[in-house]
């Protein structure tokens, strides 16, 4: 698929691809990241800049930091299109995403609005599935600090159930809401179609998107691996100055494939009509589609 081959706006069908487009989304990742590492360093600095600033406002900041995940998801995604194009991802991300018209930043609040409703009901569904024991853990924690008493909590049955309900809860919400920001953003079916769109789209591409999830926990699995070696090595407060940019990278990373994610699963109706009229990219390995 060429890189400018979805235009806003446009009518956009599913298609399925095989499993093993799972290990190349991963790759297109780090090779947009590789072509541009600053601009994806940058953005990812603003998000987390963004959501600190939000996060010294009580409640309403944490609540805010939340509904902004469906933007912040999409213009990574913004970001990864452009460097594929050969574009710069930065600053020109957030101004497409600024710039793409009132009634798709309308969309994308309704969808973060949306994300709210839904974190809070699963988890407070959650909480009643565990009978309160994992809520009640965190309430024994002093000062946050594991005591004795606190650890011997972690063991429950109780509080095992709760992490894995919320675990769940997690993932059903990603389900939901991985396509839907930019099927908003390109696809424009309204942000409740766009939920239904997205659940469809990862359950009929299920096999690509379970190797895409192990390549990531195997990297993972990795990092953690280096991490434990280093402070080994040097010291945890050494090393920790380290382990806190790597964890940064891997995350950047991580965002920096989703757009192929998509790219992949859905394809403009009319591939012609599709792109823009004003600057047509020229192919781009980067974003062919699957073969």
């Amino acid at each position: 698929m060429a890189s400018g081959a979805f235009g806003t706006g446009v009518v956009v069908k599913l298609q399925q691809v095989a499993p093993g487009r799972g290990t190349v989304w991963v790759r297109k990742g780090f090779q947009v990241f590789g072509r541009q590492p600053l601009g994806f360093a940058s953005l990812f600095a603003a998000g987390l800049f963004v959501s600190l600033l939000l996060g010294v406002i009580p409640l309403l900041g944490s609540i805010a930091a939340l509904a902004l995940a469906p933007a912040v998801s999409l213009v990574f995604m913004i970001a990864s299109k452009r460097v594929a194009a050969g574009q710069a991802a930065m600053p020109g991300a957030i101004v497409e995403l600024v710039q793409s018209g009132r009634s798709r930043l309308i969309a994308l609040v309704k969808l973060g609005v949306a994300y709210v409703a839904a974190f809070f009901l699963l988890f407070w569904l959650a909480g009643v599935l565990d009978g309160g024991a994992l809520a009640s853990f965190f309430a024994s924690l002093k000062d946050a600090k594991l005591t004795p008493e606190s650890a011997a909590h972690v063991a429950d049955p109780g509080v095992q159930f709760g992490v894995l309900l919320r675990l769940l809860v997690l993932g059903v919400l990603s389900i939901a809401f991985w396509h839907a920001p930019a099927l908003v953003f390109w696809g424009d079916p309204g942000w409740a179609k766009s939920l239904f769109f997205s659940t469809v789209a990862l359950w009929r591409n299920k096999g690509a998107f379970t190797v895409y999830s192990l390549v990531w926990l195997a990297l993972f699995v990795v990092l953690l691996a280096v991490v434990s070696i280093g402070a080994g090595l040097f010291g945890p407060e050494r090393f920790a100055l380290v382990a806190a940019p790597l964890m940064l990278v891997f995350m950047t990373l991580f965002y920096a494939s989703l757009w192929f994610t998509f790219a992949d699963c859905f394809v403009p109706s009319d591939p012609v009509a599709a792109l823009p009229r004003d600057d047509v990219d020229p192919p781009d390995p980067l974003t062919k589609g699957s073969s």
